[in-house]
């Protein structure tokens, strides 16, 4: 027992000094030689949305309400409306809505003060909401429509 003592001693002298410590170590002059690289890339961040007095805002609790939404951002500036998406079947939170400001200038002031912030608990993000997409036609190799034939000769047999 006291040969594999000495044994493990005699080892722990000769291993290169650090060990795991250098290995799972966070400082930078140690990081240098972490076996695996290191990216520095970072991922393109979305682009912003024009100033409008419309805004997204996401990271929702499921218990927010239209009222608690209306009232946090009122406390900076005039809101219009205020609206949280639901679920039609439970009638929770989505987990974004939209609040509209009377103008830009109230809407940069509620995005200044909301962004970031708790509100039922859970952080939540503020930003310029972005136009709605038009709605596309749907591909579901039907022609032009039901009934619209591009061809006055062609006959259905």
């Amino acid at each position: 027992m006291a040969m594999r003592a000495t044994m493990s001693l005699a080892a722990a002298a000769r291993a290169p000094r650090g060990g795991l410590l250098r290995l799972f170590s966070t400082t930078s002059t140690l990081s240098s030689s972490f076996p695996f690289p290191q990216t520095t890339q970072q991922t393109p961040a979305r682009e912003q949305a024009e100033p409008n007095t419309n805004l997204f805002v996401s990271g929702l609790s499921k218990r927010t309400t239209t009222e608690g939404l209306q009232e946090a951002f009122s406390k900076f500036g005039e809101v219009v409306q205020a609206k949280v998406v639901t679920d039609r079947t439970s009638g929770y939170s989505k987990g974004f809505g939209f609040v509209r400001y009377a103008t830009l200038e109230d809407a940069a002031e509620g995005i200044k003060g909301m962004d970031g912030q708790f509100l039922d608990g859970w952080v939540i993000f503020a930003e310029y909401a972005r136009p709605k997409q038009p709605a596309s036609q749907p591909q579901n190799n039907m022609g032009p429509g039901y009934g619209n034939y591009t061809n006055p000769n062609h006959r259905w047999q």
